[in-house]
């Protein structure tokens, strides 16, 4: 009778280790759809302003602020802004299959199978 509740918290610590695997994939997922959508809205300034003379006037949001600036000052700033948004998207598209890998091991250490409900 000792091994019934034994099993029973093994089962236990690996239906928590599971829920926080999948909770931490969700969250790094999240932000790589965030990120992704800044990205493209980045993209899509760039697009615009891209064809415009560079002394026409554009406002840009500083820190809450919106300021004046020439389209010759705001297209470099948001390219340096894209690029290192690609580099942060890069960054959590590895994160999350080293995570999913290590879920994958673990799932083949523990044999644990995944059941629907």
């Amino acid at each position: 009778m000792a091994q019934q509740p034994a099993a029973a918290k093994k089962q236990q610590d690996l239906q928590l280790q599971y829920t926080t695997y999948k909770n931490t994939l969700q969250q790094i997922a999240q932000k790589i759809g965030d990120v992704e959508q800044e990205a493209e809205e980045h993209k899509l300034v760039l697009e615009t302003l891209d064809p415009l003379p560079a002394d026409r006037k554009c406002f840009r949001m500083i820190n809450g602020v919106l300021v004046e600036r020439t389209v010759e000052d705001v297209i470099p700033a948001l390219k340096t802004n894209a690029e290192g948004l690609k580099k942060v998207l890069n960054d959590l598209v590895k994160q999350y299959q080293n995570k999913q890998e290590e879920l994958d091991k673990w799932k083949k250490k523990n044999n644990v199978q995944v059941v629907q409900s």
